[in-house]
Formats: structure tokens, C-alpha cells, sequence
């Protein structure tokens, strides 16, 4: 849905003159819902009516404003809601998902300010299939990588350059806002993709530092990240990935590492699943390393299959030892598009967690989206859901 100006409309019917400029407002949105059946949340089946785990159910306006030779002023603010219960998302904002101002030109690229997903999102995150054809349950163990959008930038400032033969690149820089705290609850990071017919090679890099989750009690406070995967003295990540794109086919490979020092909360634990911290002890980092490799296969325009393999590598370290847990996880999707606007999709996951004996939750499955975590080493989910765009 789109709004003109009434200075357009006037012009065109005086016929005085030529419209330079043009704006324009577009109303979108995805609406998405669907079962979910969880084999072992704590040695109990689980049966959930869940929103939003491939598309996010959302909606959004952009604003375009046409200031002549090549530049625009443009603005983005995005919804993230819950179908079931109409409830916001990402921590109850308004516009949790995205909120920015900024300029663009095809000649200079594109400065944007506000609430913005980080340069890893923009240029990594495609790369693996979470992040690109499907969501939530393909999403690596704990979103440890953020390739399913866990987090968001506040008070980011984000810098896009033009393409040029194929190469483009993403620079951010997100404020703590806070007096006396510079350096506290910060974010930096870039990111660079290369293009070449059905080739896409992507690299990116994202520091925070002293970033906050939702489980420590100081969520939705001042600082660049607020709902962070975990809380920690400082995080960074880095991810390197390759997709390829040739007849019915779209393979593609990725590998991240994310290095966490002195953590004291993980969003995907369990209140009560079990201890969380070593026996005696307390964390000093947790590193992760992960590998996928995924492939989906175009049947016709309407129907697709795709599946995914990630093996993930941890190196936990505490006051007491180090541990070294690995989990393995096996993800299929089937979708069918009724229309360009309605799908239906049916996904499932299956992943193995091989116990490092922390004596915590890192030793047992716990698949993203998974209705609770698993009482052992194994954990299957499956979904069928269905999607309508605007």
C-alpha cells in the first residue's frame, strides 16, 4: 500500500510544472503460525501452538523520500508480534525488529541511525539456511552465532558502500549511551560479500562488549544490546561462508567462531533444567565452533526441499576445568507456496549432544524452538506451519 503526496497529485492536475521529487510509504508484513511437537522437553512430549519461527510474524512500514540527483531519505520501523497471543516481541517494543532513519545513494551507499540488525546478519547469516530460506530450528545450538537474528543493535550506526563488480562491504558502530561508560555495553563490527553469477562468498566480524540477555535482569536497559544470546564481559564472532547457485540447486557451506568471556547467563537455559554453572566453580569463557553444510533442491517454482547438517565443536572453560562438548544436528524442510503471498511448510530436526559431564545444562540436547530443554542427549522437533505475506 503505497501514499502520494498531495503536492504530486496538485502538480499533475494544474500541469504547471514537473514533480522532481517523489515519496512514498509502503505498509508489509509476515504473518506466520504453526504445531510444534517436541520429543523430549525434560523427558515429556510437548505439543505447542508456536508464531513466527521461519519468517517472524511482523509488520513494518518504509518510508522512501526522493531528494534529487541519486539521494534518498529512507526509514524503516518493524513489529515483531506473536499471532497467538498478539503480544509484541522482542522484549515488548514496538518496533523490536528494526527502527531507523538515514540516506542512500546509489553513488555513495547508504548511512542509517537507530535499531538496525548488525553487519553480520546483513552478509553472514545468508550464507547458512537459517538465516536464508528457512528459520528458527536450523538455528546452530544457543543462536551462538546470532545467524537467526537473536539480537539487535541499539543506537547503531550502520554504513553500507555501493556495489562495485560484485563487492560490497558493511561497517557498524553501536553506542552504550551511557554516561562515564563508553566502552560499556558496546557493539562494532563489519562485514564484506562478494556476488558473481550463482556464487555468493560472504566474511564478517562483530565485537560486544559487557552486552546484556533477557535472562540477567537488566534487559531492555541502555546499551547497544540488550537482549543478547548470553550475557558477558565481551563476545566476538566471526564467520566465514559460501553459497552456490546452479539449476534447481543452492548449496552452500559456513563456519563460525564465537568466542564468550566471562559469561554469566545463557538465554537458552532452563530455569529449572538443571545446574548452570560447574560444580564448585564458575565459567570463565565458552568458544564455539560450528560447520554447516546445506543444500535446497527447486522442484518447481511453488515447491522446494532443503536440508541442513551442523556439527558444533565447544570449548568450555572454568575455575574447575575445561569441558568439551560437541553436538551434531540434522535439520530437513518441505514447503509449497499456494501463491506468492500463502505457504505451507513442514520441518523437522533431530540433534545429538555429545556430553563433555560439566554437571550443567551444556550436557544435554537442546535444539532452538524446542518446547524445553532435553533430560539427555538427544532431541527431536518437528513443525508445520503456515505463512501469509502483505
Amino acid at each position: 500500500m503505497k501514499w502520494k503526496p498531495l503536492g504530486i497529485l496538485l502538480a499533475v492536475c494544474i500541469g504547471t510544472g514537473t514533480v522532481h521529487a517523489q515519496s512514498s510509504i509502503t505498509l508489509y508484513g509476515k504473518i506466520e503460525d504453526g504445531l510444534n511437537y517436541t520429543s523430549n522437553a525434560r523427558a515429556r512430549d510437548a505439543w505447542q501452538l508456536e508464531s513466527g519461527y521461519d519468517y517472524g510474524s511482523r509488520w513494518g512500514l518504509k518510508g522512501d523520500d526522493n531528494l534529487g540527483d541519486g539521494v534518498h531519505a529512507i526509514f524503516q520501523l518493524e513489529n515483531g508480534f506473536d499471532v497467538n497471543t498478539g503480544r509484541n516481541g522482542q522484549g515488548g517494543r514496538q518496533f523490536g525488529r528494526q527502527a531507523f532513519v538515514g540516506v542512500t545513494s546509489e553513488r555513495y551507499g547508504t548511512l542509517t541511525l537507530g535499531r538496525q540488525y548488525d553487519p553480520s546478519v546483513d552478509m553472514f547469516s545468508p550464507m547458512t539456511a537459517n538465516g536464508n530460506w528457512t528459520g528458527y530450528i536450523f538455528a546452530h545450538p544457543y543462536d551462538n552465532d546470532n545467524t537467526d537474528y537473536s539480537f539487535h543493535a541499539n543506537n547503531a550506526v550502520k554504513y553500507v558502500t555501493p556495489v562495485f563488480r560484485g563487492l560490497s562491504a558493511e561497517a557498524m558502530y553501536a553506542f552504550s549511551n551511557q554516561a562515564g561508560g563508553f566502552a560499556n555495553n558496546r557493539l562494532y563490527g563489519f562485514a564484506a560479500q562478494y556476488v558473481n553469477g550463482g556464487l555468493t562468498l560472504a566474511a564478517s566480524y562483530l565485537k560486544l562488549n559487557g552486552a546484556s540477555s533477557a535472562t540477567d535482569g537488566s534487559a531492555n536497559t541502555a546499551g547497544a544490546v540488550t537482549d543478547s544470546t548470553f550475557n558477558s564481559r565481551s563476545q566476538q564472532n566471526i564467520g566465514v561462508g559460501a553459497n552456490y547457485a546452479f539449476s534447481n540447486w543452492l548449496v552452500g557451506l559456513a563456519y563460525s567462531h564465537v568466542d564468550v568471556y566471562d559469561p554469566s547467563a545463557n538465554a537458552y537455559f532452563s530455569a529449572d533444567g538443571g545446574p548452570t554453572q560447574p560444580a564448585g566453580g564458575s565459567w570463565q569463557a565458552w568458544k564455539f565452533d560450528n560447520v554447516e553444510v546445506n543444500a535446497r533442491y527447486q522442484f518447481t517454482h511453488a515447491l522446494y526441499l532443503g536440508g541442513a547438517y551442523t556439527y558444533t565443536q565447544a570449548h568450555l572453560s572454568s575455575t574447575t576445568g575445561s569441558f568439551n562438548p560437541k553436538w551434531h544436528q540434522l535439520s530437513l524442510k518441505l514447503n509449497y507456496d499456494f501463491s506468492s503471498r500463502t505457504s505451507i511448510y513442514l520441518e523437522g530436526a533431530w540433534q545429538h549432544a555429545v556430553s563433555a559431564h560439566t554437571g550443567t545444562q551444556f550436557d544435554y540436547a537442546n535444539i532452538p524452538g524446542a518446547a524445553d530443554i532435553s533430560s539427555g542427549q538427544n532431541q527431536m522437533l518437528y513443525r508445520i506451519a503456515l505463512i501469509h505475506g502483505f
